[in-house]
């Protein structure tokens, strides 16, 4: 059986094979990724946002971050709740999202 580590250290890397559709970096690090549980069953619950609330394909990403979260190896179930508090912002990247997007 996997330990929790290795089950989240495998969700990261699932998230990171979702790219957002409007800008060329993963959701995990553009920063769309808030918070990720897992509960002693290995189900995972993550928290995450959009880069504008009126974002047309939400549905769409939520779909591809769930199918993502369930490929990861160890994961039992998934939940994935969309909040906008806080509010996104390019503060929220990572220092590879910012240089790769010209920020830095």
């Amino acid at each position: 059986m996997l330990s929790e580590d290795q089950v989240l250290r495998n969700i990261v890397r699932s998230l990171k094979q979702v790219y957002d559709p409007e800008i060329p970096v993963n959701i995990y690090d553009l920063g769309l990724i808030y918070n990720i549980d897992l509960d002693k069953d290995y189900k995972a619950t993550i928290k995450m946002t959009l880069t504008a609330p009126g974002c047309p394909v939400a549905d769409e990403l939520i779909e591809q971050v769930n199918d993502a979260v369930m490929d990861a190896p160890g994961v039992t179930d998934a939940e994935i709740n969309l909040v906008f508090e806080p509010e996104w912002d390019k503060d929220m990247m990572s220092e590879e999202a910012k240089l790769e997007l010209g920020f830095l």
